[in-house]
């Protein structure tokens, strides 16, 4: 069985999904070697700590965050990106309400309903 999602992705036709306080997330785009998610937060959320084996870049589109990558903590902005390794602990503070746009590689499955 293939794994992918469409050719194309339209916002207002797709959900967003909460994953915790103050943060939700909307999958854009996947097969099974990369996968696209919108990641959505308020002020003051958290995206614990965490690590997985794919590895992961992150493009902060809008907000300001305070981003722990393998104990190195820097406050990135609109523009900035981060790279996490595969298990390479990371997480993020959101200090001004904004949206990342992760990337990963492999696919998270875990995500995939």
């Amino acid at each position: 069985m293939e794994i992918r999602s469409g050719a194309f992705f339209r916002e207002h036709e797709n959900e967003w999904e909460t994953v915790g306080e103050g943060v939700k997330r909307q999958i854009t785009g996947y097969d099974v070697s990369l996968m696209t998610v919108k990641v959505a937060f308020e002020t003051g959320a958290v995206g614990v700590l965490h690590q997985h084996y794919h590895s992961q870049t992150s493009y902060v589109a809008s907000g300001k965050f305070e981003v722990t990558v393998n104990g190195d903590v820097q406050v990135l902005q609109t523009g900035d990106v981060f790279y996490a390794a595969p298990n390479i602990w990371h997480g993020v503070l959101c200090l001004e309400a904004g949206m990342l746009i992760d990337s990963f590689s492999p696919i998270r499955e875990d995500f995939l309903k």
